[in-house]
Formats: structure tokens, sequence, C-alpha cells
């Protein structure tokens, strides 16, 4: 036992402290408490669609064709269609001819056949003769983009009967309706073949649609540098200033994997520059 009686009082206190501190245990530490930080955000998938919406000009009324990226679905034709009804067009000028209001009741798809049942607001645009015909080529060209509908027929809630008059002009007398093209006369130029980032493989298909001087269409593809590797054109089945559907063939040799891009674009018969050129970037291996 310590004996504290003749030490002076500064030292006894440092004497006390030290003893008081060696009694003390190490207090165990605290483990991690759970990660809080948010988790990662994941990006939805992505999707193309293209819809064809009405523009109108000083001196005429056509279609124009644009490609949208939307929420990636299983129902992809609901997913055009709704694009076409609430979508923002991109080309000046150009505008919706669905009411904003129009709902999807049901897509029925069935031997190549598509039966779209429309909610009664359908019924109130008010866009005259050439406007309904206009709106009902817009529905059916952006349903016939996808290869398993052919003809497109409406109803509205539920009944085909009810929406015969349509807009009140021209009528669903005809229907089913198939695609048609002739009055969709921008972009001049419109690729369905190859796909953007697509891995492509020699020869390489090029396809789509033209409305282009004495229907011939050019294309090249190049490299990451901007080197031209192989070139060629093609005839579209209509010159200007109707349109034709166009596909070719392009052969070509790499050595090795790589990426770039196919052009496929105008010769203009005035200065030979490229023109309403499309640029879609690819990759091969």
């Amino acid at each position: 036992m310590m004996k504290f009686k003749n030490l002076p009082a500064l030292v006894l206190l440092a004497v006390l402290t030290i003893a008081a501190a060696g009694c003390q245990s190490t207090p165990a530490p605290t483990p991690p408490g759970p990660d809080s930080s948010p988790p990662d955000q994941v990006e939805p998938a992505r999707m193309d669609v293209a819809v064809y919406y009405l523009k109108t000009t000083p001196s005429d009324m056509y279609l124009i064709r644009e490609v949208h990226e939307v929420d990636k679905t299983d129902e992809v034709a609901k997913a055009a269609l709704n694009e076409l009804i609430n979508g923002n067009p991109i080309t000046a000028g150009a505008s919706r001819g669905l009411p904003d209001e129009t709902k999807i009741l049901g897509i029925n798809i069935e031997q190549g056949l598509a039966t779209v049942d429309f909610s009664a607001e359908v019924l109130k645009a008010n866009v005259g003769s050439s406007g309904e015909a206009l709106g009902i080529a817009s529905i059916v060209n952006t349903l016939t983009e996808f290869p398993t509908i052919e003809k497109v027929a409406f109803a509205v809630d539920g009944s085909k009967e009810k929406g015969m008059d349509w807009w009140g002009h021209v009528g669903l007398y005809e229907q089913p309706f198939q695609h048609d093209v002739s009055r969709v006369f921008e972009p001049a130029i419109w690729v369905t073949s190859p796909v953007k980032e697509q891995m492509i493989a020699s020869p390489l298909k090029i396809s789509g649609s033209a409305r282009v001087f004495e229907a011939t269409v050019s294309f090249r593809l190049r490299d990451s540098s901007g080197a031209v590797i192989a070139q060629g054109f093609t005839t579209a089945s209509e010159g200007a200033p109707g349109r034709g559907d166009y596909i070719g063939e392009l052969a070509f040799t790499t050595s090795g994997a790589g990426k770039g891009q196919v052009e496929v674009f105008e010769v203009s018969a005035k200065d030979g520059r490229d023109t309403n050129k499309v640029i879609i970037p690819v990759q091969w291996q």
C-alpha cells in the first residue's frame, strides 16, 4: 500500500491522478453503423420510336418523321402512340395532330392488323379535311414502323361504329389503313438499317426512305479517324418530288475491331456537295 503522509500537495495530486488513470479501462471501439449514403441511381433503359407529326406551311400541309427516345417497354406500339399524342415535335413548325387528352385504351395486334381503341377525346380534333387525312396517316405510319404491323384500324371506347365519322371529313370508312409515306416531306432521307451502335459486318445492308433528285441515294462508311473505308450508292423506288424506298449493300474490309459511322446522303446536283445527310454511329469486330 502507498503512503502519502509526507508528500507535498502537488506531488500527491499527480500521484492520485496517475493512479486513477490506471484504474480506468479503455472503452471498446464503437462498431460502424449501417452505410447511410444513398444508393447509386440507375438510369432507366431507353429506346427509339419513329413518330409522324403534322407540319403546316403558308402553302401546304404535310407529315414529318422524327425519331424520339422513350422509356424502354415491351408495349412498344403503345409507347409510340403515347409519344405521338404527348411528345414534343423537334422540327420547326411541326405539331401534334391528336388532342392532348386522348388515351390509348388498348391495342390488339393479330395477323398483322393492329386495332387501336382510343378514348372519346380523340374525336375532339379540329384540323379540317386535309388535316384529318394526315392525322389518320400519322397514326398508321407510326404503328406500321413495327415489323409485326401491316395494317391499322381504329375504335373509340371499344366501338368501331362510334368513331366511323372520325373528325367529320374523311372518316374511317376505308379502314384498315396501310403504310403511306407519300405525304411525308421531311426529312428527305431516313435510315431504317443499320441502327445506331449496331455491330455491322460486310456486306452491310443499308435501307430506308428517300425523297431525292433522280432517286439516287449515296452512302459511305468512315472509321473513327474520319477516313473513308468504303462508299457506294443505290436507287430508290421513286425520285423527288415523290418518295421511294431504297436498299443497298456496301462491301468493306477493316484491319480489326473498331468504331465509325455510316453516312447516307444526297449529292447536290448544283455543286456536288453532300446534302440531307444522315449519320449512324456503328461498330465492327
